[in-house]
């Protein structure tokens, strides 16, 4: 069964609190299970984590190829606009990595426009809520197959 990591960076265990306006009701448990309940489809393995920590995200993409993961969905949130480790540690993983997320950043404040991430990425997918997440998934799906 093939494994795919899914982190969630900082604030989003707030979502259906934060700013409901951007980012909607939907708590991170909730989007969490819709993921679950598309990876079960699809006969794939997630393990899911949040962290509000650059380091700890660092940490996890690092491990992610010798933990056996075929790719990564990453939200990075803030961190998309402000880490060059982010950004390193995935150019340096050796796996697919797709982008998402959930409000579309280029239609927000002028200093969300630029993504360190994009340009390490197999893929974004952004401004479709939730949605983001589900096409994130069967776009990074689709890679690994490919492969």
């Amino acid at each position: 069964m093939k494994k795919i990591l899914v982190i969630h960076g900082p604030n989003l265990n707030l979502l259906g609190k934060r700013e409901p306006g951007i980012y909607g009701q939907l708590t991170l448990d909730k989007l969490n299970q819709i993921l679950k309940t598309a990876a079960k489809k699809e006969k794939v393995s997630l393990a899911i984590r949040q962290s509000n920590h650059e380091g700890l995200i660092v940490d996890l993409i690092g491990r992610a190829k010798n933990n056996k993961f075929s790719g990564i969905l990453i939200n990075p949130a803030a961190y998309t606009h402000t880490s060059v480790a982010i950004r390193d540690a995935l150019a340096a993983c050796g796996l697919p990595v797709v982008e998402v997320h959930l409000s579309n950043i280029h239609a927000r404040e002028s200093f969300r426009h630029q993504s360190l991430i994009s340009p390490v990425a197999s893929g974004t997918i952004l401004g479709f809520g939730a949605n983001s997440y589900r096409l994130g998934l069967a776009a990074l799906l689709d890679l690994i197959t490919v492969k």
